[in-house]
């Protein structure tokens, strides 16, 4: 059993390869990104005025019950902490009782799209002219179009009303104009801010036809594509269906749910609509550090397996209820040209059966595939498109047999991440070090040498000089660093509060990156990033391998405060001095080597003579001069310090975190 103090895990890398990349590793670095940008577009749904005939073109498309729902208040902070569980390796959460997902069967009640029928795939396009041509009677001008996406706006401008005396082709272009915005606004809205591919267009062609496809299906791998692009650690913003997402948490998970206004439109089908209207309740302290703790202690009572077991089942129509089963088929989920595995046998506790280990994950590369104008995704992912047809052969069966849950969490104990937050602060974590190396100090310092050989001798002095050189190098700097880092994270948690738009103040620059949800075009992103003093500045030793066998810090006892550690260091100056140069260290290279030289005079080169006996070790080879190398190593340390300074002063922190400007989770 690992402790998740030392070592959140996984402790072997068999299901979560992946853990370097994603967000959970910086954030154990101290590595705060705050909340994400949340891209759902759906506040200027309402202003659609639709006519009767268009509202029976949608209902007969698929999208009668999606159109009901209105646009509900996105919780960023919470999105963003369960973006923190996700993992892209299994298109799971993993928390600390296990693993749960948003399955076909959520996607069904929740928004009333259907989850069986054909795949949403079709035909590519790089340019909006032929396509908006054909569908719609109108193509946008250059100031509405980038290469295959048109801009919500240029929809809702020229099509959001109906005359009463259109004709009925007239109608039928206007009402394809709002099925795209619809989906472009809600189940497959993109980070680039307002735009919407057209190569949804032709499959609305036909409304009858449109009806037969799995939209439900579709909306579900785009989420699951979003989520595994933001769960990197180098990505800032989210997309897809945040609805589903926000609502699911609300129905499996009691935490940041809001109070219910006990209006009978809750009562109402889909199941979404439970959660309309204002959220009540305290949210204003909510951030991301809040909700991540939340999860970090999840316990079985703030978990609902089954949250519509009491749900009136009269509500939800027929063809809704007979797709339901799929919510158990383990198979692959398509949207042109993402794809993704559905694997409900991770998460059966969902299903009301017990949960065993579930069969490996086959690793797969999500690539993206061409989108040159005019290509068939359908050729380019024949294998993905077999398994969706297979999709009713691949549900999972109850009868099980007896399965020991404890084993599964045995195993699962291994494999997951269990804790994303720190439980121990850096600050924290670098007394325990130092506390470490001056145990090792004294160990070598008094460590019986009158019977080992020359080569053994000077090992325990390099052991002595290297323990020596890290509590000269590191006191008089780190603390007072290690303390800025702590109360530049607190500064953080306060300005990343919030849970709608949640921007650093000072950073008016905006820059364009390569969104990692589209092939299309560009996107704006801004940086949700404050200056964060990261772990490598620390100058910590590389942390100790964890076996899984003993708690790497038992016999420990953690220091009280910062100035602690200097008081009970050998031959340092008295802390009140060291707090006294802090303010000007930082600002001066020549104080710096003032305080290395001081450092290196009261120590003499072996601890305080007064207390430890000098060591007879044989004379170092003559090539070797320690006074030299010494002097070498704190000028270059000085040099570290006031690069460190400058490159997180006040809007320096471009090039080092900023969304998508790192690698492409493609």
């Amino acid at each position: 059993m690992m402790d998740p103090l030392t070592n959140p895990g996984p402790l072997k890398d068999i299901v979560l390869y992946d853990q370097e990349k994603h967000v959970s590793s910086a954030v154990w670095d101290g590595q705060e990104r705050g909340a994400l940008r949340c891209h759902e577009h759906t506040s200027k749904l309402n202003e659609w005025r639709l006519s009767s005939k268009q509202v029976e073109l949608v209902e007969r498309a698929g999208f009668g019950y999606l159109r009901q729902i209105p646009a509900i208040s996105l919780d960023n902070p919470l999105i963003s902490a369960l973006v923190e569980r996700w993992r892209r390796e299994t298109n799971t959460f993993h928390f600390t009782l296990g693993e749960l997902t948003v399955t076909l069967e959520d996607v069904a009640l929740l928004l009333g799209l259907a989850v069986d029928g054909k795949a949403v795939i079709g035909v590519t396009y790089t340019t909006c002219s032929s396509v908006c041509e054909k569908y719609l009677g109108l193509s946008p001008d250059s100031n509405y179009a980038s290469g295959g996406m048109v801009k919500l706006s240029w929809l809702k401008e020229f099509f959001s009303g109906c005359p009463d005396d259109a004709s009925y082709e007239e109608i039928e272009r206007r009402t394809r104009a709002y099925l795209l915005y619809l989906v472009g606004s809600t189940i497959f809205s993109t980070t680039t801010g307002n735009k919407v591919p057209v190569m949804y267009l032709p499959l609305f062609e036909d409304f009858d036809e449109a009806g037969t496809y799995a939209w439900g299906a579709a909306a579900l791998a785009f989420l699951y594509r979003a989520l595994g692009n933001a769960s990197v650690k180098s990505q800032s913003t989210i997309c897809g269906c945040l609805t589903l997402l926000q609502c699911w948490s609300y129905y499996h998970l009691n935490i940041g749910r809001p109070k219910l206004n006990r209006d009978p439109v809750h009562d109402h089908f889909p199941f979404v609509l439970r959660w309309k209207g204002k959220q009540s309740g305290p949210t204003a302290n909510r951030d991301v550090v809040f909700y991540r703790k939340a999860l970090d202690s999840l316990k079985p009572c703030d978990v609902e397996w089954l949250p519509y077991e009491n749900m009136e089942s009269e509500l939800v129509p027929d063809h809704i209820r007979g797709s339901l089963p799929l919510g158990k088929s383990k198979t692959m989920l398509i949207c042109f040209d993402k794809a993704e595995r559905h694997l409900p046998d991770r998460c059966v506790r969902q299903f009301g059966m017990f949960q065993g280990i579930p069969e490996d994950v086959q690793r797969w590369v999500r690539k993206s595939r061409g989108v040159d104008g005019g290509v068939d995704l359908s050729g380019k992912m024949e294998a993905e498109l077999s398994e969706w047809e297979q999709r009713w052969d691949s549900i999972l069966h109850d009868d099980v047999g007896a399965v020991d849950e404890s084993d599964y969490m045995r195993w699962y104990s291994g494999i997951t991440r269990k804790i994303v937050g720190r439980p121990i602060s850096l600050s924290s974590e670098f007394q325990r070090t130092i506390s470490n190396v001056r145990e090792i100090l004294e160990l070598a310092e008094n460590f019986p040498i009158d019977d080992l050989d020359r080569e053994r001798c000077g090992l325990i002095s390099k052991i002595i000089s290297l323990a020596q050189d890290c509590l000269r190098d590191q006191v008089g700097v780190t603390v007072a660093t290690a303390a800025a880092t702590e109360s530049q994270q607190m500064e953080l948690g306060k300005r990343i509060r919030g849970k709608e738009r949640v921007r650093r103040k000072g950073m008016g620059k905006r820059r364009k990156g390569v969104d990692p949800m589209e092939d299309y075009g560009g996107s704006e992103d801004e940086s949700q990033f404050a200056n964060v003093v990261e772990v490598d500045q620390l100058h910590l030793p590389p942390p100790p391998v964890y076996d899984g066998t003993h708690h790497l810090y038992d016999d420990v006892e953690l220091c009280g405060d910062d100035t602690h550690i200097a008081e009970n260091i050998t031959g340092l100056p008295e802390p009140q001095k060291i707090d006294e140069i802090d303010g000007s260290f930082m600002d001066s290279t020549n104080k710096t080597m003032e305080l290395h030289d001081e450092l290196g005079a009261s120590s003499n080169g072996c601890g305080n003579p007064s207390q430890h006996k000098p060591l007879s070790v044989p004379e170092l080879p003559e090539q070797y001069d320690v006074k030299k190398e010494d002097r070498d190593s704190k000028a270059e340390d000085a040099g570290c310090e006031g690069g460190t300074k400058g490159e997180h002063s006040d809007g320096g922190t471009e090039g080092i975190h900023g969304g998508g400007n790192g690698e492409n989770p493609e």
